[in-house]
C-alpha cells in the first residue's frame, strides 16, 4: 500500500482532487493514475516498488514507493507548463523549455534558477529568502505592505488555483488598508516593474501568465 499525501507548505492545506501518478522503474511507460481525496491523500493498493511520484504533471518524489509519502509544495505547477526535461540540474517540476535563457540567483548560498526576468523555473524553490534576494536584484525595497501583497497572491493561488485579478486584489486591500490607500496606481507604484500581476507574481513565486505586459 502506498499513500501519497499532498499539501501546501505555506498553509499546510491539503490539495484536494489533485492528479497523482506513480511511474514505476519497472514500467516507466505505464503510469498508475490516482487522485487525492478531501484530505489530500491518494491511495495506491500495490506492493512496494521504486519509481517517481508525479503531482499535477511535475515530478515531486523519486525513490522507494512504500507506506506514507508526504509531498509538501510551495506552489502549484500547471501540468501543461511543465517540460519533461526540466531545468539544468533539476529533476522535473520545472517550467523550462529548450533554449530558454536562464540565470541563477544566490539565495543564502544556494543557486536558484530563474528565467531571464526572474520567474522561478521550479515554483518549489520559493522561499522568503528568495523574495528578498530577487527584490534586491530588481532594486525594490520591501515594506510590510509589499509582504502583505506577496502573501495574499500566494494564499489566493493556493486556495483557488488561479492568479488573483487586480479587481479582486483592490477589493481585498480596500478592506485592509482603506479606500484611500488601496488604488491601482499605488499598487503599480509599489511594484514598478510591471505592477502586482507581473513583479508581484514573480516575487510570489507564481508562474508567468498569458497576456502579461
Amino acid at each position: 500500500m502506498v499513500r501519497i499525501r499532498v499539501f501546501m507548505k505555506f498553509t499546510n492545506q491539503p490539495l484536494k482532487r489533485t492528479p497523482v501518478s506513480l511511474h514505476l522503474d519497472t514500467a516507466p511507460g505505464a503510469p498508475i493514475e490516482g487522485i487525492t481525496d478531501r484530505g489530500g491523500v491518494a491511495v495506491f493498493d500495490m506492493p512496494a516498488a521504486s519509481g517517481k511520484v508525479v503531482v499535477a504533471g511535475a515530478v515531486r518524489y523519486q525513490g522507494r514507493l512504500d507506506g506514507d509519502i508526504d509531498i509538501a509544495l510551495w506552489s502549484h505547477t500547471d501540468a501543461d507548463a511543465v517540460h519533461d526535461r526540466g531545468a539544468p540540474g533539476v529533476d522535473g517540476g520545472s517550467t523550462a523549455y529548450p533554449a530558454m535563457t536562464t540565470r541563477t540567483l544566490d539565495v543564502r548560498g544556494q543557486a536558484v534558477v530563474t528565467d531571464s526576468e526572474g520567474y522561478l523555473l521550479d515554483p518549489a524553490d520559493w522561499s522568503e529568502e528568495f523574495v528578498r534576494a530577487e527584490a534586491a536584484r530588481e532594486g525594490l525595497e520591501l515594506s510590510d505592505e509589499h509582504w502583505q501583497v506577496i502573501r495574499f497572491l500566494r494564499n489566493h493561488y493556493e486556495t483557488y488555483r488561479l492568479q488573483v485579478s487586480v479587481r479582486d486584489m483592490l477589493r481585498h486591500f480596500r478592506q485592509v488598508w482603506g479606500p484611500d490607500l488601496a488604488s491601482n496606481r499605488r499598487l503599480h507604484d509599489m511594484f514598478p516593474r510591471g505592477g502586482p500581476q507581473k513583479q508581484g507574481n514573480r516575487l510570489a513565486g507564481l508562474l508567468r501568465v498569458k497576456g502579461e505586459h
